[in-house]
């Protein structure tokens, strides 16, 4: 047990080049705790406010500093009370979610550091998520970007591949390395762009979404892999950053289309396929192929426990994404994921379009025993760096 004794904020750069806040938090007995913030293209009307000034964000991170300095840093749920009650608003929209979500990680980290533990033995503790043994999280690949993620006429946002079976984390890591490659082999063949987007999937200009899904079926065959047996397909379609759901869908309903794609390509998942608030469509789609697919809700929910509560309520979805930084406090993120597990949901923890080099979502994926994790695809350093350090959790394992 330590006292925060510093704290210092710093301007860093993410991913895209945009201004982001990294802050450290150093404890009495000399331990370092660091955390950085993503921050997201594609984003849920009810996630909290960040503030975009860097500027602003370190004037926020002083008057926090103020009530910060001194505190057992081990108290996590104290202190991000402490926080939330100082921002005074639903939303966070005093002090802005990314300045009080840096100084909840960085606080973690540094408090794991001192007691030294491992960061996800520590978040498991903290969490009292109470798992009989630690498993690794199966790894979700977007190896094609669309939507708000990349320069192209794609209009869904993610096309993932899933490995499937009971493999190691690392043996799943280098299947979806071996299909990305194949991908860009195969898109070379064809004369079609290689550039990446966001997310560090490709971004060919296609003729539809269902072409992308071809292109993927045929890539995961040429590597060698079966589709279904060994790997499946995911998409986050992002319905509320498509000004017109029905005319992509055209001439079926979303929902009628969503269940035909089943039957035609190896989809185990759908992430965000309607309205963050058509609670209906969703109730309908669900009843229509759940169980039988993942049906995943990120900006329906954006981790929040209100909004789950809803969804569980009205039988909307069967799993949620989980990310700190639409909540803003890992309490907070806890309580989302301890809800999400009482209904039954799979958990997937997920990164940012924008992102840093962070590891910190790894470690909390192991830490609360995540069903899956998002970190892009299997190449860009800020997506890889938390692929690798799962590689190290599961060897301590």
């Amino acid at each position: 047990m330590a006292k925060i004794k510093l704290i210092h904020g710093r301007e860093i750069l993410d991913s895209r080049a945009n201004s982001t806040l990294e802050v450290d938090v150093v404890l009495e007995d000399g331990s370092l705790g660091r955390a950085s913030v993503p921050a997201g293209a594609s984003t849920g009307r009810a996630e909290a406010f960040k503030i975009a000034d860097i500027n602003k964000s370190l004037e926020n991170l002083e008057l926090l500093k103020k009530n910060l300095i001194g505190q057992e840093a081990s108290d996590q749920t104290k202190i991000d009370l402490l926080m939330i009650n100082s921002d005074g608003t639903s939303n966070k929209e005093n002090l802005g979610a990314n300045v009080i979500l840096a100084l909840s990680l960085a606080i973690c980290s540094a408090s794991a550091n001192s007691a030294k533990m491992p960061l996800y033995k520590y978040i498991n503790e903290i969490s009292k998520s109470n798992l009989s043994k630690f498993s690794m999280p199966t790894p979700l690949f977007n190896i094609i970007n669309g939507g708000k993620h990349a320069d192209n006429n794609l209009q869904f946002q993610e096309f993932m591949i899933i490995p499937m079976g009971e493999k190691s984390f690392k043996e799943k890591l280098m299947m979806g390395a071996k299909i990305y490659h194949q991908l860009k082999n195969d898109l070379t063949k064809m004369n079609l762009s290689v550039a990446v987007g966001d997310e560090g999937g490709f971004a060919p200009k296609l003729n539809s979404n269902e072409e992308a899904l071809e292109l993927i079926v045929a890539s995961i065959q040429n590597a060698g892999f079966q589709p279904i047996n060994d790997v499946t397909i995911g998409i986050d379609i992002a319905a509320s950053s498509i000004p017109d759901l029905n005319a992509v869908t055209y001439p079926e309903r979303p929902i009628d289309y969503y269940a035909g794609l089943i039957e035609k390509y190896p989809i185990f998942l759908y992430e965000d396929p309607l309205g963050e608030d058509d609670w209906q469509s969703w109730t309908e789609l669900c009843q229509k192929i759940s169980p039988r697919i993942k049906l995943i809700g990120d900006d329906l929910y954006t981790t929040n426990p209100a909004r789950l509560e809803q969804g569980i309520e009205k039988k909307a979805a069967n799993g949620i994404i989980i990310k700190p930084d639409q909540i803003g406090t890992l309490t907070e993120t806890f309580r989302t994921v301890a809800l999400a597990k009482s209904a039954h949901y799979d958990v997937i923890v997920s990164h940012r379009s924008g992102e840093t080099e962070s590891t910190f979502i790894a470690d909390l994926a192991v830490g609360i025993g995540a069903n899956f994790i998002k970190s892009g695809a299997p190449a860009r350093g800020e997506r890889t760096a938390k692929y690798n350090e799962l590689i190290r959790i599961e060897e301590n394992l």
